[in-house]
């Protein structure tokens, strides 16, 4: 039989070359890795493949709903114009002055429904919109938008990493969300220091799209109120939220009954499909032909996350069944403590480094770590706090290999030596910034009773 860590270092190995060099998706990469770890783990050799299969299947039904709706979420608020509605009322707010905070605040908040790549490509083209106005600060703009989505993507159910993270440590959800706020919100407004740093180090002003004119935005008759366009995000973060309270206090009978079925994660989730779905049809007239198209449209860029989620899921379980529980104990014994969160957090970076995406790289440290069965007695904390070492770390080691970064360049009209110069040095601090306050939680309040 072999070795557990030599197991897993074929596993990760594989599945960076097949990433990095063969350029593979990250399903394929997922799968194949798994059922190559599992081929190598000990069991019955006629069912190895099979429990690779169970074990997808497992992870998938855990996590698929949510996924799913919140992709129609974020397609229908997008659509809707309430995510433009959002940002329109925090920048008058809080006006012109604390333009980058009201920018950090829109991502932060758009982010946890709306996955990064959409809310960077709704936002931007106000950024752009306030450089042509003040003809100053367009990094800081750009950065400022950054620094409140890249937390919330990596910290806040029910994006896929923390929602797959949540699920693989077995922490309940709604508390995942409230310490991915927690933890995330300092985060963010720290960040926009930072982004200030940078901004004085980087006097870039705006550079025209080729080719292209700058889109003109909707007036504002054309957009839902702020109430109805926020009730999205609001919802399924209360419903589920009072869930978790009403198991924490103890709360018994009926009440905690209706609280368990209203504030189940999937059922939050749909509720507020419902209402965003509700909010487009009435705000641009649709039929249910063309919101069943759009749904579609929806789910189809859901399904790919869930398809890898769930593969890393795979990977994790097929780690255990090679036998890595005992890999931790054996490394630092078993009052691992704050060690184990550094160590998590150092996991999450090189694979981050490595292969290039944030999800992924949650979704493969914390598949580690959760095969190595890590408890609230050896980590001295609730295991939230392992997941928010693992989120943070994620956003460490930004380069050309990752999808945001292109993404960043390319919409924000910047080269790759002054986005390597911003986003990778923004995406670093938050990581190191994330961890800080991660530390401080748990040491101030460790839940671990």
């Amino acid at each position: 039989m072999l070795n557990p860590i030599l197991i897993l270092i074929i596993g990760v190995v594989l599945l960076i070359v097949m990433m990095l060099v063969l350029r593979l998706n990250a399903f394929v990469a997922l799968i194949t890795s798994a059922m190559v770890v599992s081929l190598l783990a000990p069991g019955e050799f006629a069912d190895k493949i099979t429990r690779v299969g169970q074990a997808f299947g497992g992870v998938a039904g855990g996590i698929g709903i949510v996924i799913a709706m919140a992709a129609i979420i974020g397609k229908c608020m997008m659509d809707s114009g309430a995510a433009d509605r959002i940002v329109r009322s925090f920048l008058k707010v809080l006006g012109e002055k604390r333009t980058p905070t009201a920018l950090m605040l829109s991502g932060f908040v758009l982010s946890v429904p709306v996955f990064f790549d959409m809310v960077f490509y709704l936002l931007v083209p106000l950024a752009r919109s306030l450089w042509s106005r003040t003809r100053k600060n367009y990094v800081l703009y750009l950065l400022a938008i950054v620094a409140g989505a890249a937390i919330t993507h990596t910290l806040v159910p029910p994006t896929p990493g923390p929602l797959f993270m949540a699920n693989e440590l077995k922490v309940d959800v709604g508390l995942m969300m409230i310490l991915g706020i927690l933890i995330g919100l300092p985060t963010a407004a720290v960040g926009v220091v930072v982004c200030k740093i940078i901004n004085r180090r980087m006097d870039i002003p705006m550079r025209p799209y080729a080719g292209q004119t700058e889109p003109e935005p909707l007036d504002d008759d054309q957009l839902p109120s702020f109430w109805i366009s926020f009730a999205p995000i609001a919802l399924p973060v209360v419903l589920i939220s009072l869930n978790t309270i009403t198991k924490a206090l103890g709360v018994g009978g009926l009440t905690a009954q209706i609280a368990a079925v209203v504030g189940h994660r999937d059922l939050a989730l749909l509720l507020a499909a419902a209402v965003a779905m509700f909010v487009l049809v009435r705000q641009r007239k649709l039929s249910f032909k063309e919101l069943a198209s759009r749904s579609e449209t929806a789910l189809m860029s859901g399904g790919m996350i869930i398809l890898i989620t769930a593969a890393g899921g795979s990977f994790g379980k097929m780690l255990h069944e090679a036998g890595i529980k005992n890999l931790l104990q054996e490394w630092l014994g078993v009052q691992g403590g704050f060690v184990i969160l550094l160590m998590a957090f150092a996991v999450a970076v090189m694979m981050k480094f490595a292969q290039g995406s944030g999800t992924v790289s949650m979704i493969t440290t914390v598949t580690i770590f959760a095969a190595m069965e890590v408890t609230q007695e050896m980590l001295g904390c609730n295991l939230v706090y392992l997941a928010m070492a693992i989120g943070s770390g994620s956003l460490v080691g930004d380069w050309m290999n990752n999808s945001g970064f292109w993404i960043f360049a390319r919409m924000g009209g910047l080269t790759e030596i002054e986005t390597l110069k911003s986003w990778t040095i923004l995406t670093a601090a938050l990581g190191i910034i994330g961890l800080g306050f991660t530390l401080l939680l748990a040491t101030v309040m460790p839940m671990n009773a």
